[in-house]
């Protein structure tokens, strides 16, 4: 998988945050995390973690395990709803997006795996 490729598609698309995006991808490629563990792999603090695995829940693309673990929704529906609420945000007319479709479609089998292990 071409991580940078996608960080970069979450960003331009969906307009997420290079640390958004680096989180979202972490959290859907190896399942759930605390926001010490995400702090951890991407050597950032934990309060920046957790604040930023917070926006992402409501984004749609995180829930909250407890108040400190997160998971990932599942990947094709979650570009998508990302997608449409960034379309709400931006006042633009929400229509299919082949890449938005094409980043979840990347990511299900890393999610599938992640979490049939």
């Amino acid at each position: 998988m071409d991580s940078s490729k996608l960080e970069n598609d979450l960003i331009s698309e969906i307009k997420l945050t290079p640390i958004q995006a680096k989180i979202f991808l972490l959290v859907t490629w190896y399942g759930k995390m605390s926001s010490s563990q995400i702090a951890e792999r991407l050597k950032i603090s934990s309060d920046s973690a957790k604040k930023t695995a917070t926006e992402l829940m409501g984004l749609g693309a995180f829930i909250d395990i407890t108040e400190t673990e997160f998971e990932a929704m599942h990947p094709r529906f979650t570009a998508v709803n990302m997608y449409r609420k960034m379309c709400e945000r931006e006042n633009i007319e929400f229509k299919r997006n082949k890449i938005v479709d094409n980043i979840g479609v990347i990511l299900e089998r890393p999610y599938d795996d992640a979490r049939t292990k």
